[in-house]
């Protein structure tokens, strides 16, 4: 059976396709948690570290609620949508308690709740930015390897839409993205005069702050991390096109289950 064969059954078997989106929302959450983790540790201050972990409780409560999920619950109709609720539940959880992440710049970059389409507020420009950086290099991996990046398991298919690139993200938003735009904001790498505002209220970059991102971006990704999994170190840059080849594995029924890449 082809590779891309085997990612057509998979995305149309119930099944496996609910198992294949499980995986990928335990991976974002357990991320997530620990991303909040960290910055419990590093807060200073101690009701920001109360909150923070309030919700990292939540979040163990939740991965562990997936985790009970049996074959024959993935397997009833409607199991997907189920779990894109999960995945929205985990990800206001974290969102919820974000902005107790900066220690720098507070005002400057006020975060209630994500925005997109277009973004209403600098962090949220950061935010959206580095995730379309991501998607790009999920992209890159996903079709170096010849798995089409526009059939995915968590998110639906539509016209133009690379759901599987946005499946595989996920796992890499919170450690990569997200802890990228707080370091920018708490090193002060990038203020508000990287941002400007257009007629109706969307933020967007100025050509430097834009500039001054990717190459933020690009040093991040020369970074080298230990691979659990495969017990072998790689340049984060590399990370997409390695998660592609355990999730072509898993298709390929080289691996029982999809494993997330969760950084120690």
């Amino acid at each position: 059976m082809t590779l891309r064969r085997a990612q057509f059954r998979a995305a149309d078997g119930p099944a496996q396709c609910a198992a294949i989106a499980r995986q990928i929302i335990a991976g974002k959450l357990q991320n997530s948690r620990n991303s909040l983790l960290r910055g419990a540790r590093e807060s200073e201050i101690s009701d920001f570290k109360s909150q923070i972990s309030e919700a990292t409780d939540a979040l163990a409560r939740q991965i562990e609620a997936l985790g009970r999920w049996t074959p024959d619950e993935l397997r009833e109709p409607g199991a997907v949508d189920r779990l894109r609720g999960a995945e929205g539940m985990g990800s206001a959880t974290y969102f919820g308690v974000f902005a107790l992440l900066l220690k720098q710049q507070r005002d400057e970059f006020s975060f209630t709740t994500r925005s997109r389409r277009p973004p209403r507020d600098r962090i949220n420009c950061l935010l959206s930015f580095l995730y379309a950086l991501v998607r790009h290099d999920c992209i890159a991996g996903l079709t170096s390897i010849g798995l089409d990046p526009f059939v995915g398991y968590l998110h639906a298919e539509r016209p133009n839409r690379p759901a599987l690139a946005l499946d595989l993200m996920e796992e890499f938003r919170p450690w990569l993205a997200d802890r990228l735009a707080v370091t920018l904001i708490n090193r002060q790498q990038i203020g508000p005069d990287d941002f400007k505002v257009r007629e109706g209220g969307a933020v967007e970059f100025t050509d430097a702050g834009r500039k001054r991102v990717i190459k933020a971006y690009q040093e991040r990704k020369q970074e080298k991390l230990t691979h659990p999994l495969l017990d072998q170190e790689f340049r984060i840059a590399q990370f997409p096109f390695v998660q592609a080849r355990v999730l072509a594995r898993h298709l390929r029924v080289d691996l029982p289950d999809y494993i997330p890449f969760v950084p120690k």
